[in-house]
């Protein structure tokens, strides 16, 4: 018996250990991610109140849309049109997204009556910074890596934390709430230990949701999907910030420049055009005006984006000859895309949530739910509590290790008595490994540090508590 209770501890304790050094990692992305995440929940909400002013404007004698362009063209010499946003309301701007001759973007507000109400750089949106810390730490394809490189480590966190919780016998106080009247000391465990069980279950649906996203997670997916032959139709979601075909032989192509400056008319390629040749374009005869009056009538989800043919399409498909009608809304099973022929203004094609292999309507529910508009306002306000519970977390994590770390050490657990027989938890890891590749690889070189380095720095190792005293 005394055997088995310290195999138990040996146990016990190595786990403890790796749910340790995982926080220490984890718990401050954890903290940027809940609350840059909880902030773009209320996409919809708080981008009408950014876009406040270009609302509710006077709707007597409107220009037409291609007025509108015109006006936004004019308003930034040199600019190219490339996408019109059908106002949400009649008496709201339309949002008519151009590309300057630098290469960077804006957004240009226009009244129904064609003045130039705003202009904004995209880029510099409320919502887009969030997306750009959520996803990259603004720092572009190296914060990706770090931000699935924590995610991939916050679900060791959390299953070991599950471990760490089980009962084994106890009673609901102190695992199910905590005591509230044991002490400081048992009040953070408590804290700690039940936000860590009722957070687990909404945690691990978010992290698994937001893989699909990730740089090298993401672009793995894509490569299976592909050799399985799992794909139908465009992917909409963006793989590490990246559009999945700006990855391919096709990112970087200049399409807007078929866009006529001034006019914001669109021109039409031939079937076979080929850009290399300079065949001469011809002008659509089906003209915007009348596509945005069969969008309207179409009466899809806000927000709904018509894109010319020959413009860049959303998440990087190729260039076309027809006009494309898409709603955006970030609830996913509700997105429509049409296609308009150029010629003759008749549908080409309409592709709804249904028509995507369930491979990806898997994904666009994961997506919607992450986002927090599959169910409206019951989504965003689980989002909320789930932000607000992994904070919790952090914090309640990092009182603990305060009020116990030794001043000169990191205040890691102490090591097993004696070598714990751990082969069902690296089967798990391993499986884990296979599924994360950043886990494998921050595996194998956390392995190799610690065996040629480390292992030469005695006193190093002592403060990490890699070794005893």
């Amino acid at each position: 018996m005394a055997d088995i209770a310290l195999e138990r501890t040996a146990l016990y304790r190595t786990i403890w250990r790796w749910h340790f050094y995982a926080g220490l990692f984890v718990m401050p992305m954890m903290v940027i991610l809940a609350l840059t995440g909880a902030l773009y929940l209320f996409k919809p909400q708080v981008e009408r109140w950014e876009e406040r002013t270009f609302r509710g404007l006077a709707v007597e004698s409107p220009v037409s849309v291609k007025d509108q362009v015109g006006a936004a063209l004019a308003a930034l010499p040199g600019a190219r049109f490339h996408s019109y946003r059908v106002p949400e309301a009649r008496g709201d701007a339309a949002l008519i997204h151009v590309g300057l001759p630098g290469g960077a973007m804006r957004d240009v507000f226009v009244a129904p009556q064609g003045k130039v109400v705003g202009i904004v750089d995209p880029e510099w949106r409320i919502m887009q910074l969030a997306h750009d810390i959520h996803g990259q730490l603004l720092i572009g394809q190296r914060g990706s890596w770090v931000v699935e490189l924590a995610a991939s480590w916050a679900i060791v966190m959390l299953l070991s934390g599950l471990y760490l919780w089980w009962p084994a016998g106890r009673g609901a106080a102190g695992v199910v709430w905590p005591r509230l009247a044991s002490g400081k000391r048992v009040f953070w465990r408590d804290l700690h230990a039940v936000t860590g069980f009722w957070v687990a279950g909404l945690a691990l649906i978010l992290l698994v949701t937001g893989l699909p996203w990730a740089d090298v997670w993401g672009s793995a997916f894509k490569a299976v999907r592909a050799e399985m032959g799992w794909v139908k139709g465009r992917q909409d979601w963006t793989v590490g910030g990246k559009s999945a075909d700006d990855m391919g032989e096709h990112a970087g192509h200049d399409h807007a420049a078929m866009m006529a400056e001034n006019t914001g008319e669109p021109v039409a390629m031939p079937a076979g055009h080929n850009h290399a040749h300079g065949h001469t374009m011809t002008m659509s005869p089906v003209t915007l005006d009348e596509i945005v009056a069969r969008a309207q009538s179409e009466h899809l989800p806000f927000p709904v984006i018509i894109t010319p043919p020959g413009a860049p399409q959303r998440f990087g498909a190729k260039a076309g000859g027809d006009w494309s009608v898409r709603s955006d809304t970030q609830n996913r099973p509700l997105r429509v895309t049409l296609t308009y022929d150029a010629m003759t203004g008749r549908i080409a094609s309409r592709e709804t949530f249904a028509d995507k292999h369930p491979i990806d309507r898997v994904v666009g529910f994961g997506v919607a739910w992450h986002e927090g508009q599959l169910f409206g306002l019951i989504n965003q306000v689980v989002g909320v509590v789930t932000a607000a519970m992994l904070v919790t977390l952090a914090v309640s994590g990092f009182v603990m290790w305060r009020r116990r770390r030794p001043a000169d050490r990191l205040g890691a657990p102490p090591l097993p008595p004696v070598p714990a027989r751990i082969r069902g938890v690296v089967a798990i890891v391993l499986i884990l490994a296979a599924l994360l590749p950043l886990l494998a690889l921050s595996l194998i070189v956390l392995w190799l540090v610690e065996r040629l380095v480390l292992s030469r720095l005695p006193a190093t190792s002592r403060w990490l508590g890699l070794a005893t005293a």
